[in-house]
């Protein structure tokens, strides 16, 4: 048997489709969530036990609005395309469905994601601040 091998530029167009793009998105989400989520934890720990200026400007580029945005959108994209493929899971007949689902999920996501961004990145707060 002879392998076949590609070219960089070859792998760059491969067109896998709605699914294939679904697919690595939902694993940068995750990655995305993993970094922050460490990055908060030890910023956190060095800034209680060190009281560490390097601390300080990391919690502060965390609490920027363009990372909180992309924290909403890492959990929120992650949340519904995880529920997206439990559902799948659970009723295989949907399996025949899969590129509506992703296609309904999108339309969920951009309203629940789209006002609250609109507000993060305006520095709006509704309710007591």
């Amino acid at each position: 048997m002879r392998r076949q091998r590609t070219s960089f530029w070859e792998t760059l167009r491969y067109r896998g489709g709605i699914g294939a793009a679904v697919w690595v998105l939902h694993r940068v989400t995750g990655l995305g969530i993993l970094l922050l989520v460490s990055v908060h934890v030890m910023a956190a720990f060095l800034m209680n036990a060190l009281d560490d200026p390097i601390s300080t400007a990391v919690t502060r580029w965390y609490e920027s609005r363009p990372v909180q945005v992309f924290v909403y959108f890492c959990v929120l994209y992650h949340a519904l395309n995880g529920l997206r493929v439990l559902l799948e899971d659970l009723c295989p007949p949907l399996l025949r469905h899969h590129r509506e689902l992703i296609w309904l999920q999108w339309a969920i996501f951009i309203p629940v994601f789209g006002l609250p961004a609109f507000f993060i990145a305006q520095g709006i707060v509704i309710g007591n601040p």
